[in-house]
């Protein structure tokens, strides 16, 4: 049994908090850099804030000269607007460090940073390289991982362009556009990949195994691990349904896909299911795990006015359209996102449309999870749009409570920009990794954490070391539950913008047989807020929650020999060992 089979029959994760009726107001829109080709030059990446309080990001262009428009930059920026390149690409001959990034950084446990680039790398089987994953320090120090498609035919992948994430195991996960071993596709049909922490890169799914592509293929986005442990994503193209409202050079309008550990993947959902794709299509962007449990995304085209949607989906498959955009005359709401969304600390989403808006520069908005939203901003107000122009990125909420992002054009010197939207929205702080087991050691961020009295998770007091006026480490201690963190500072008490899942473990259980009926005994750790416990591949058990170390289940009417699955609030544990039914 693994957890897909399993958590089937079993209750989804419990809403953790109610979110606000309507989205933050008050907002101050503020360029706080302009890219001038040498400090970077456009770039569709995000932002994403280090242990150092700063936010790091990459150019897509710019720097270097050997790609014509530059390589690409690696930059820091301070909340004061100093933007500063802290690494070029193709810094290497030829380009062997990586070039052209399209990808925010991953802030990993280690404090480093880690990424992609779309081209450049050691291989010589792609013009211009196959693209890379890099690790680098705060400082500027770059260390190229892992160097795609050194085998010819790519079947590693190729031309990665999205962010990283680092699983609870410590890898770290995510895609290739290209490459892969299906021959459906011109140039591969693209991959999901796994990379140690040492560099080893093991291919976890090759897209496009079928004729037509019914699982998806040419993957733009990146990967979420949802709370079940597993993972979740998008791809561009593939699917079972045609349109020629989606991009009419490939077949499908794309899907969102669940992925095991271990590579088992399953399509949860194929868009332009409904006429005239009313339910969207063509998503670019990756997937965002709510508060209830649910994954909200955006798709570029499609809905109820083909210019793009916001959805949710349950972990089951069950997607519902959240909105449509241009849904206002002459979309000024916007139109065509191709950033995903954030869940903000007040708990509603927040994103940006490339295009669409006041004046047609795109839009930065705000939406509640039932589908109430506001235009927060709208783009090129002014002639030369020296504000930015069309977004691409995901935003990112700083520790301030403010939203930075990016555009990919204007700016005085229509390189794109570096933007700060301030709102009615206050500090909090935030986890470099949201979830872990007891004795974990995880990183705390925040401004004016020196002096910090107390950290807690959930109302258990953790131990903590205050690192610095930005960092707290601190670690999950015994009987601590799954909740929000809150961190008592001299100037008041800050809560976190997400919950800290407290991952259960399951140790063993006694006996290790019997029939229907049996009362099993199963020990392990974090197993206070146990939502359902499992036998095989049948339905849920009867139990009862005797501490937070041991829970007894019955074993059900028509229970399988199997291993035992416990859900809590924090995730899922599977048990080593069968249980063995017997008559």
């Amino acid at each position: 049994m693994n957890k897909v089979d399993w958590l089937r029959m079993i209750r989804s994760l419990i809403v953790l908090s109610v979110v606000t009726s309507t989205v933050a107001v008050a907002q101050t829109f503020q360029v706080l850099a302009d890219f001038d080709g040498t400090n970077g030059y456009q770039t569709y990446a995000g932002l994403v804030q280090g242990i150092d309080g700063n936010l790091y990001g990459v150019s897509t262009f710019g720097g270097g000269s050997n790609c014509g428009f530059g390589c690409g930059t690696v930059y820091r920026i301070t909340m004061g607007g100093e933007l500063n390149p802290i690494y070029t690409f193709c810094s290497q001959y030829p380009c062997a460090d990586g070039a052209v990034p399209h990808a925010e950084l991953l802030l990993a446990t280690d404090g480093n940073f880690y990424g992609t680039t779309s081209e450049g790398g050691a291989s010589s089987n792609c013009g211009g390289g196959c693209g890379t994953v890099f690790k680098i320090t705060a400082s500027g120090q770059l260390t190229t991982f892992y160097s795609f498609c050194p085998q010819s035919g790519c079947p590693d992948g190729y031309f990665p362009i999205d962010r990283l994430i680092q699983g609870t195991d410590g890898s770290f996960y995510g895609t290739a556009e290209g490459g892969g071993t299906s021959n459906n596709c011109l140039g591969g049909c693209g991959t999901v990949f796994r990379i140690s922490a040492a560099g080893k890169l093991s291919t976890l799914y090759s897209f496009c195994p079928q004729p037509g592509c019914p699982d998806g293929n040419y993957p733009r986005a990146g990967l979420v691990q949802g709370n079940d442990g597993n993972f979740y994503g998008t791809t561009y193209y593939g699917g079972p349904h045609n349109s020629n409202l989606c991009d009419p050079n490939y077949p499908g309008c794309g899907t969102i896909f669940k992925i095991t550990p271990a590579g088992k993947l399953v399509r949860l959902y194929g868009f332009c299911a409904q006429s005239n794709c009313t339910d969207g299509g063509s998503p670019f962007a990756g997937l965002t795990q709510g508060w209830d449990g649910n994954f909200y995304g955006t798709t570029v085209y499609g809905g109820a006015n083909g210019a793009g949607t916001i959805f949710k989906i349950s972990p089951s498959g069950k997607l519902s359209t959240v909105y449509s955009f241009c849904a206002q005359d002459g979309c000024t709401d916007g139109g065509n996102p191709n950033a995903g969304l954030v869940q903000a600390s007040d708990g509603n989403l927040y994103g940006t449309t490339t295009f669409g808006g006041v004046n047609y520069g795109g839009t930065i908005f705000g939406i509640t999870p039932e589908g109430k939203s506001r235009t927060l901003y709208s783009f090129c107000p002014t002639d030369g749009c020296p504000d930015g122009m069309f977004p691409y990125a995901q935003l990112v909420q700083g520790t301030s409570g403010s939203f930075y992002g990016t555009t990919d054009n204007g700016g005085v010197n229509f390189g794109g920009t570096v933007f700060r939207l301030s709102t009615s929205l206050h500090p909090f702080v935030s986890f470099v990794r949201d979830a872990g087991k007891v004795g974990t050691k995880f990183g705390v961020l925040g401004q004016g954490l020196t002096g910090t009295s107390n950290v807690s998770l959930n109302g258990t007091s953790a131990k903590f070391t205050v690192v610095s006026d930005t960092l707290i480490e601190a670690a999950v201690s015994s009987g601590a539950t799954t909740g929000f963190a809150t961190v008592t500072t001299p100037s008041g008490t800050l809560k976190s913008n997400v919950p800290f899942r407290v991952l259960p473990q399951l140790l063993s259980f006694d006996p290790s047989s019997g029939p229907v009926g049996t009362q099993v005994t199963i020990t392990g750790v974090s197993l206070t807020q146990t939502l359902g416990v499992g036998f095989g591949d049948r339905k849920p058990a009867q139990f009862t929650v005797n501490s937070d170390k041991q829970v007894t289940a019955t074993v059900p009417d028509e229970a399988r020999t199997g291993k035992i699955g416990i859900e809590t609030k924090g995730g899922v544990a599977i048990s080593q060992g069968t249980f063995a039914v017997t008559k």
